[in-house]
């Protein structure tokens, strides 16, 4: 079954949908107009039962088909929130926000869901219910586990649970996937380094925060280069590096430092953690200086289970004519809680060429909606035949 032709006819709505989305961008939790936006489409859609508010501003939409001696139900979820930077793009539809801008893909996630929902809603081709998921706050709040810790799975009995991103360099409207650990835990970390500052000319009488936070810096580098085993993956990145003193002849009462830890496994996350702890304590202990550390977890590694994997795989190979394996990703995904909850599996949608996500010229390629849209509908319409 390739693209389904009703999202060829669909797509100047769809496409409209996203610009308004995207000329338009909310952050975190703060997507109100999105939200209602997306409830109003609900509603006209007929979906069975539209509820908002889960997760703070998540929306819910149930569908269901035309029969349900299956009694399956399967959840499909969209992320809505933008990106805190600007848009650096010519287009006629950018951000109208400033210091805001849909820099992931978000507006088209989240029109795509739509569309397959305005298409389920019409045909109703299926044996079971399927919930559609708009969930706030992916970037960095966690929403997908405000919309968990609502009851979200057990009130609406999902029982499985499908995601989708757009993935620029990937041809436009093709797929890939992969079983297993797919993005990576993603912790948080802000270290104040504390000694004696003084005068930049008696460095003798000072302990020199600066060059204490520097040896830190390097040290937490053998985390991955001495510590954790060669053949797990993990990313230590100090990000940024700020001291208490801006002139030119005071040495720093306080360095502030702040980063991120990357893994891939729970023992590896484990691992690093407590090396962290110690190694940046020990260190600024041998300069004479203390560490104060605030080691923040975040999402955990998401994980795609095997046998809906292998089912999302021979989806997108019906929907593209085949399917790619992707690689694993540094980056942290917060439908990792979803997945923790649920069985279910996440994959990448081609969006072409052009900048990276996270980039002030990235753009959402609209060619991609159809092979998306198609995907999630037959998600469905193969998951749940209808009788």
């Amino acid at each position: 079954m390739p693209v389904k032709n009703r999202f060829a006819e669909l797509l100047p709505e769809i496409t409209a949908w996203r610009h308004d989305l995207h000329a338009h961008p909310e952050i975190l939790f703060d997507t109100h107009r999105t939200s209602g936006i997306v409830a109003e489409r609900l509603k006209e859609f007929g979906c069975d039962e539209i509820v908002t508010g889960i997760g703070r501003t998540g929306v819910v939409g149930v569908i269901k088909g035309k029969s349900d001696t299956s009694g399956k139900v399967i959840g499909l979820r969209a992320d809505m929130d933008a990106l805190p930077m600007q848009e650096e793009t010519d287009l006629p539809f950018k951000s109208k926000v400033d210091g805001a801008m849909h820099a992931c893909g978000h507006d088209g996630h989240t029109a795509m869901l739509l569309g397959a929902a305005k298409y389920l809603s019409e045909t109703r081709n299926f044996d079971g219910t399927v919930v559609v998921i708009f969930q706030p706050a992916e970037e960095g709040g966690g929403g997908g586990k405000e919309m968990c810790d609502d009851g979200m799975m057990e009130r609406w009995g999902i029982q499985e649970v499908y995601g989708m991103h757009n993935w620029p360099g990937l041809p436009a409207g093709q797929f890939a996937i992969r079983p297993g650990p797919f993005f990576a835990a993603a912790d948080q970390f802000e270290v104040v380094i504390e000694g004696k500052g003084g005068h930049a000319a008696k460095p003798h009488t000072t302990v020199d925060t600066t060059v204490v936070a520097s040896h830190v810096v390097i040290a937490l580098q053998t985390i991955t280069a001495r510590i954790v085993n060669p053949t797990e993956q993990i990313v230590v990145s100090i990000t940024s590096f700020e001291t208490s003193s801006k002139a030119h002849n005071v040495i720093p009462q306080k360095v502030h430092l702040r980063g991120t830890v990357r893994t891939l496994s729970d023992e590896t996350r484990d691992l690093a953690e407590k090396s962290f702890i110690e190694i940046a304590q020990g260190t600024a202990a041998a300069f004479g200086a203390t560490a104060t550390i605030d080691y923040m977890r975040g999402y955990p590694v998401m994980v795609n289970s095997e046998e809906q994997t292998a089912f999302a795989a021979q989806v997108a190979t019906s929907v593209a004519g085949s399917c790619g394996y992707a690689e694993q990703t540094m980056g942290g995904e917060d439908f990792a809680f979803m997945l923790e909850e649920r069985p279910g599996a996440y994959i990448f949608v081609g969006n072409g060429e052009g900048a990276e996500v996270h980039h002030p010229e990235y753009a959402f390629n609209d060619e991609t909606m159809p092979a998306g849209c198609s995907w999630w509908a037959e998600i469905v319409e193969q998951r749940m035949p209808a009788s």
